[in-house]
């Protein structure tokens, strides 16, 4: 064994680097090379392995696990917004939704004065979306549509979440989930559309049990990997 001082000891079988005096209430790292693999873990159940960003790793924690082998990753992208009052749609043509709060945003990724996620990394994301209506005639056809704009580019139609054709003065709940690929840079909006012939309103509380506007029309989102 090599002991540096009284804190760092490596050497043996299963080399550790203990940090502080090895009381209780400090943190060993332990190499274990047995059996043919290789272990990273921590010496006391009270404790948790953090690892950060930047240099020297940094003093921001990026990951934990925890005593029981939880993760957690708090910088990982991941938004949802609410959309607090009624919006006014003309007829059969695409209008972007408007939203007005940031619910949470852990990476300040959603642009709420343009009603966009723009996304920081290249990467999968899960996206889902539930808007609500008023009334609308029969037969006017109703839905959502996720449009793009590749970073660089201009933004198109990318994917409909969901269309349908009204019955008479019955109010609707429009829902939408996808799994997307997206480059760094690239952003994403959500639009709605009909086809009644007149004006209708988006964004409307039509649930029971106390349902508001900010509740009943909402849009998350996050990175899965």
């Amino acid at each position: 064994a090599v002991t540096a001082n009284a804190g760092i000891t490596m050497g043996g079988t299963t080399p550790t680097l203990t940090i502080g005096d090895a009381g209780a209430e400090d943190t060993k790292i332990v190499f274990d090379g047995n059996a043919q693999d290789y272990h990273i873990g921590l010496d006391d159940s009270a404790d948790t392995l953090n690892i950060g960003k930047g240099s020297a790793l940094g003093t921001t924690t990026a990951m934990t696990f925890d005593a029981n082998g939880i993760i957690t990753t708090p910088l990982q992208p991941m938004f949802e917004v609410t959309k607090g009052s009624e919006q006014t749609l003309s007829s059969s043509s695409l209008t972007l939704l408007t939203f007005d709060t940031e619910v949470y945003d852990l990476n300040s990724d959603f642009d709420l004065s343009n009603d966009k996620f723009i996304a920081p990394v290249d990467g999968k994301y899960m996206l889902q979306a539930y808007i609500t209506t008023g009334t609308m005639v029969a037969g006017s056809g109703i839905g959502l549509v996720w449009q793009k704009t590749p970073s660089g580019g201009s933004e198109g139609i990318f994917k409909h979440g969901h269309s349908q054709s009204t019955e008479i003065n019955i109010t609707f709940g429009l829902d939408a989930t996808l799994v997307v690929d997206l480059d760094a840079g690239d952003a994403i909006r959500l639009y709605g559309y009909h086809g009644s012939g007149s004006n209708q309103t988006f964004g409307t509380a039509n649930n029971q049990f106390s349902g508001t506007s900010a509740n009943s029309n909402y849009w998350a989102g996050f990175l899965i990997g």
